[in-house]
């Protein structure tokens, strides 16, 4: 049975929606710098085989940082976190509240851009795979190539291709 028409059980909650995973953007930032810690201590690791006596070699290479792993390590989802993110754009007169809304949106803006940073450097460097880098950052080498003969009206075409086989020497 549902509740009474008219109810206001909603007035009697304590609060109103779950508490904030971070509460000050200090601790959202020694987070993710925990985030970034773990990654460089963390190295991944390929095997490969070296030598005439195929010699079994660790090859220690760099995780790029990333916001889905930074998400898995700090507990939450990218939904919640670009949520969060979004929030903060919302406007409220309590000048304590914006201080730290501009607060938080300067330490997330401190953390793409780290994000971006060392996955930029790494694929400079080569300790990254470039292609899927360039990729990820939304970087590419765009390259516009015109097609005129798609643009040209039959009389236009017909024309061009007359000139093409006198060209040729062809009088078919």
């Amino acid at each position: 049975m549902g509740a009474p028409k008219g109810n206001q059980f909603w007035k009697l909650r304590a609060k109103h929606g779950r508490d904030k995973i971070f509460s000050s953007p200090e601790i959202l930032w020694e987070s993710a710098c925990e985030y970034f810690e773990w990654c460089e201590n963390n190295p991944l690791i390929d095997i490969d085989y070296k030598g005439k006596d195929a010699d079994r070699v660790e090859i220690y290479k760099i995780q790029a940082f990333n916001l889905h792993g930074l998400c898995l390590f700090l507990g939450v989802n990218t939904a919640y976190f670009r949520q969060f993110k979004q929030s903060l754009k919302n406007t409220h007169s309590d000048e304590k509240c914006e201080d730290l809304e501009k607060d938080f949106s300067t330490v997330i803006t401190r953390i793409e851009e780290t994000i971006y940073s060392q996955k930029f450097v790494g694929a400079a460097a080569g300790l990254l795979n470039q292609n899927i880098i360039a990729r990820d950052l939304g970087l590419v080498d765009k390259k516009e190539v015109e097609n005129r003969d798609l643009i040209l009206t039959p009389e236009e075409r017909e024309r061009r291709i007359k000139e093409l086989k006198d060209k040729l020497g062809n009088d078919n």
